[in-house]
């Protein structure tokens, strides 16, 4: 294949809708440092960006099928990430209470994100070779201790949030893998059981206090509920056309923590009002559309099975994003994909994007 001849198959449509996300992102993690007139973390997101773009293109020219034909090499990357995840309890800083990053000088690395990437191409191998024996529970037994192991080591950081995330992966693929709609309401009713039990024998206090905030947002407004009580004013401010780039007060007196990261969707809403969300939720809307599409027309269901996985590991981080925003889920700490600032997983979506550019390519 020549290189013209592979450009023209990219779903360019799905590069575009990519890098006016991340230009999006960009301008509001500009606009969120004037304040502080710390302009580090932009300029080591542009580098981030620049470098997964480029292992997109690179990752685009190699054959998928290796993933789905080498079950050895998906292995052993799924262990590496267990030793990557089980590592940071003994070498990683405690940051807020959590060990949750490699620190290599200024430079951070989450592990958790390549192992989100692992896992759908993991899950996605393991449903399509046994498509027609989902009605057997052990293939779900099976694929539920691939997602147990990772998530059991995610939770102890502690990273609920993440959690989540892996656990929603598995449903999503689950339910277009064939399986029984019994089997489904099954491990529906067990995990809001694990949910109950968790509540009294494995949430830590500080958890149970941003549960109880969300249901109670006046509990502790100057403490536990003041990040969401903040989050709701700035997005109420914004109004039709926002406060402007760089006006937002919120934003720019620090009264909205953490807006380049958990709350960016706040800082957007308060500079660029309903016009810049209302922008936002179509390029999103746009980006996973692109993602089922390549999934719809691809001609195997390993390529099915990771392009819907890829769109619920995007829709999921969207939605849990905006909605602690809101106010209307708990805070558990979930960036907005490729607009949040955060090298790791601005990395491993473009990885991901490169595997679906190499679905579509080929």
């Amino acid at each position: 294949m020549n290189l013209f001849s592979h450009f023209k198959k990219l779903d360019w449509l799905l590069i575009v809708t990519t890098v006016l996300l991340v230009a999006v992102g960009l301008v509001s993690i500009y606009s969120s440092s004037l304040g502080k007139e710390d302009f580090s973390n932009f300029r080591k997101q542009i580098i981030f960006f620049g470098i997964g773009f480029l292992l997109m293109f690179i990752i685009s020219f190699f054959d998928y099928r290796i993933l789905r034909n080498d079950p050895y090499l998906i292995l052993i990357l799924y262990f590496f990430c267990l030793l990557a995840l089980l590592g940071l309890f003994f070498f990683a800083p405690e940051i807020r209470g959590a060990r949750g990053w490699y620190k290599f000088g200024s430079v951070s690395f989450d592990p958790i994100e390549p192992t989100k990437i692992l896992l759908i191409i993991l899950l996605a191998r393991y449903f399509s070779i046994r498509h027609i024996e989902m009605y057997q529970t052990k293939h779900i037994l099976i694929s539920g201790i691939y997602v147990f192991l990772p998530a059991c080591l995610i939770f102890f950081q502690p990273d609920l949030g993440s959690v989540l995330i892996l656990l929603a992966l598995w449903a999503g693929i689950l339910l277009i893998s064939g399986i029984k709609l019994r089997h489904f309401l099954i491990l529906v009713l067990c995990g809001f059981l694990v949910l109950v039990m968790s509540w009294f024998w494995v949430l830590k206090d500080y958890q149970k206090q941003r549960i109880m905030s969300f249901i109670n947002p006046q509990i502790d407004p100057q403490g536990i509920s003041w990040s969401v009580n903040q989050s709701k004013i700035a997005i109420g401010s914004g109004g039709l056309l926002g406060q402007g780039f760089g006006k937002g007060s919120q934003t720019q007196y620090g009264f909205l923590t953490e807006p380049q990261t958990d709350f960016i969707f706040a800082s957007i809403a308060e500079e660029f009002g309903l016009l810049g969300v209302f922008i936002l939720f179509l390029l999103f809307s746009f980006f996973i559309w692109r993602i089922f599409r390549i999934g719809l027309y691809a001609s195997n269901n390993f390529s099915r099975f990771f392009s819907i996985g890829f769109a619920v590991l995007i829709f999921s981080q969207v939605f849990i994003n905006i909605g602690v925003n809101l106010g209307i889920l708990p805070i558990i700490g979930i960036s907005l994909p490729l607009v949040s600032y955060g090298g790791s997983s601005l990395l491993m979506i473009f990885i991901g994007l490169g595997v679906l550019q190499s679905i579509k390519t080929h």
